[in-house]
């Protein structure tokens, strides 16, 4: 039976969309649980937000006559996309041009390298909320930079990193995971609560308080925008304003 409740759209988590770690690093295997500190945010995204390919390709063989007599696949890339617009945010700079090729910080000075040096795999983690509060988390256990979009640089567009990453298969032959699933408030995110967002984040594993609750009461604030909570569940998503 058809259901609208279920037609929905994805909004960035206020505790970050998109966050990296190194390749190995264990992964979570539901959409509530805390992010483990070796998890680094990778800031804001632009308003395209996050686009999946994931489409097979096959190769038509036809008989004589010109009948199709055999379909095969060859391929099924599994590749995501998205512009990192925090250009001065030294996680997205080793994102961009690799780990061993950006040091130092704003304060001492930030260096940066452009070379031919292969890009490191990584393990990414997509974090959304959908209609309703529920939660949606994307694991990509093996993800590798195979391609950055121009950069442009004017006095009216913010600079951008457009990003596209390759998913690798894991051992068990799988190039992603996505979990979905509804808030039971236990895992409200917005820093909350220690099953909501990294404890790094302001999420306390108590619940008492967090850097996006001030009243302690798991009531999420989320940003300053124009919808902090908009569908009165206390699940927070981005806000629009800064």
């Amino acid at each position: 039976m058809n259901d609208v409740k279920n037609v929905t759209v994805g909004k960035p988590r206020v505790t970050g969309a998109i966050f990296r770690a190194p390749l190995g690093t264990a992964v979570p295997t539901d959409a509530k649980s805390t992010l483990s500190e070796a998890y680094k945010g990778l800031g804001y995204v632009s308003d395209d937000g996050v686009s999946n390919e994931n489409s097979a390709n096959s190769e038509t063989t036809k008989a004589w006559g010109g009948k199709v007599v055999l379909e095969t696949q060859t391929e099924k890339p599994d590749r995501y996309k998205f512009t990192l617009i925090e250009a001065t945010n030294t996680e997205v700079l080793k994102m961009v041009y690799g780990n061993n090729n950006v040091t130092g910080d704003l304060d001492t000075g930030i260096v940066i390298k452009a070379n031919e040096e292969e890009q490191e795999e990584s393990v990414l983690i997509i974090d959304m909320v959908l209609r309703g509060g529920i939660l949606k988390r994307i694991v990509i256990p093996d993800g590798k930079v195979t391609e950055v979009g121009e950069v442009t640089y004017n006095d009216s567009d913010p600079v951008g990193y457009e990003t596209t990453v390759s998913c690798m298969p894991d051992d068990a032959g799988n190039t992603h995971y996505e979990y979905i699933v509804k808030p039971d408030g236990s895992a409200v995110v917005g820093g909350t609560e220690g099953t909501g967002g990294r404890e790094s984040d302001g999420g306390e594993t108590d619940g008492t308080d967090g850097n996006n609750e001030p009243t302690g009461d798991g009531t999420d604030t989320g940003e300053t925008g124009d919808s902090t909570d908009p569908y009165g569940d206390g699940t927070g998503i981005e806000g629009d304003g800064a």
